[in-house]
């Protein structure tokens, strides 16, 4: 499959994510806008890697060039495993305060 296929799908993921976190007011819907811009990166590393690395084989078939874009996956995830929990656990907060997941209401959490 070519690499300009996953390079438009991240794209588009991407910009889903971005829409998503500009135009909706839901925490949990930014949340997960979010977790989809990494989704989409991670999409877009795993495929540029795996491209990296034919050209490489192409030269050397024992070569171990190509890895270095699933190992930042690897972490990437690892920071949104992270960040899953501590972003559930300032929304569960969020909506024991205020009743609501509604990001207009955070305002009310300053005083």
């Amino acid at each position: 499959m070519p690499i300009q296929y996953y390079l438009g799908l991240s794209m588009m993921l991407f910009c889903i994510g971005i829409v998503g976190v500009l135009t909706r007011r839901n925490a949990i819907i930014i949340f997960m806008c979010v977790e989809l811009m990494l989704n989409s990166v991670n999409l877009l590393l795993v495929a540029l890697s795996k491209m990296h690395h034919a050209s490489a084989v192409a030269t050397d078939a024992l070569t171990t060039k190509g890895a270095e874009g699933q190992l930042f996956v690897f972490f990437i995830m690892v920071v949104a495993a992270a960040e899953v929990s501590v972003g559930l656990a300032i929304i569960v907060m969020m909506y024991r305060n205020v009743h609501s997941v509604d990001v207009n209401f955070l305002n009310r959490l300053k005083n």
